[in-house]
């Protein structure tokens, strides 16, 4: 599972350095094309502040995988479904106590 887990993770922080790279990137000459290029650094920008969020969530995953509590639900104590942690792989709780948070308005 640490395999596994440290794998995705390594993927993601190589795909979010390469789209903060693209942000880094001189604007094009043409007007045109400057203005989608801006609607796509708002969107990048926007991607990247989850991505950091997302990145600190997956840092306290290994850090769980190095302590032996990794999916492990901090709430009841019991294992949380591989299937849920495939999705989530940064998961705190199992399928039961995630059921039980209650959930904002759609």
């Amino acid at each position: 599972m640490g395999k596994k887990f440290r794998h995705a993770w390594q993927n993601y922080k190589a795909g979010w350095r390469r789209s903060r790279q693209r942000l880094d990137e001189p604007a094009d000459p043409d007007l045109e094309d400057q203005a989608i290029e801006l609607e796509d650094d708002e969107v990048l920008e926007s991607v990247g502040r989850a991505g950091l969020k997302e990145i600190g969530l997956l840092n306290a995953a290994l850090t769980r995988i190095e302590k032996g509590t990794y999916g492990i639900c901090t709430k009841c104590g019991q294992d949380i479904a591989d299937a849920s942690l495939d999705a989530v792989p940064f998961a705190l709780l199992c399928r039961e106590c995630a059921k039980a948070v209650p959930q904002g308005p759609v």
